[in-house]
């Protein structure tokens, strides 16, 4: 059975757990390659189709990621629904590690990324809507699925997404919280406004790996980094067991 949903898994989620993998397919695009071949399989009985953002092995850094062959290869497959899993850092004081976010809206720091699919060749310029940069029914099952499995699930929040691969500094981090950013990742966009050019129903589930820079004492450590996506990976894989029940 082809699947219509497909999760493009972040850090941490490059081999999800309870995915059984039926096959994979090799999808040639306008855009040059996906970051792999797409793995076809299940998640809790319902088929899927699954995309590690970074490669596999974990190898492509944000600003490498080709954004537009990724969805337009899962479009081309029949997908209509896109699950995007990020690991992101917290900035406001509700956006603790390892807690799960369901953000609403995005600002965008990045610079050099390909940010369409409407240029070259138009017979008029394309301007999309980017009021709801996430998709408000994805949104609202998602929260929902979350309710059913009683999962704490933060169900706003303003992601704030910076060029990478460094982290921010404290200055940056201050500056990102003064436009009203309350989480920080680097992969945010043009994912999302690419997804819509496509007419993807997305929606991203974002996992608070650490605390952004200048938000906590010392250093950002991977090792903590690691441990705190492990600790909300146990309760996002419950939310995603309900949703696909749902969906």
């Amino acid at each position: 059975m082809t699947p219509e949903i497909a999760i493009i898994g972040g850090t941490g989620f490059t081999q999800p757990r309870h995915f059984q993998k039926t096959g994979a397919q090799q999808v040639e695009t306008p855009h040059g390659a996906p970051s792999s071949d797409l793995v076809l399989g299940s998640l809790f009985g319902r088929p899927v189709a699954f995309l590690p953002r970074h490669g596999d092995p974990h190898r492509i850094p944000p600003h490498k990621v080709n954004y537009r062959a990724n969805l337009w290869a899962l479009k081309s497959i029949g997908i209509r629904q896109v699950l995007a899993i990020a690991a992101v850092g917290g900035i406001t004081p509700e956006m603790q590690p390892s807690r799960l976010v369901l953000p609403d809206q995005i600002i965008d720091y990045t610079y050099g990324r390909s940010q369409t699919f409407f240029e070259d060749g138009l017979e008029s310029v394309v301007h999309i809507d980017f009021s709801e940069p996430y998709s408000r029914s994805g949104r609202d099952t998602l929260l929902e699925a979350a309710r059913k499995a009683d999962v704490p699930l933060v169900s706003r929040g303003v992601y704030g997404c910076t060029q990478g691969p460094r982290l921010e500094t404290p200055a940056e981090i201050a500056r990102m919280e003064r436009d009203g950013c309350d989480l920080v990742g680097m992969t945010g966009m043009p994912e999302a406004c690419l997804a819509r050019e496509i007419g993807l129903d997305y929606v991203c589930l974002a996992v608070v790996a650490n605390w952004a820079a200048g938000k906590s004492q010392g250093e950002i450590l991977l090792e903590e980094i690691h441990a705190n996506i492990d600790a909300g990976m146990q309760d996002l894989f419950t939310i995603l067991e309900s949703w696909l029940e749902e969906t």
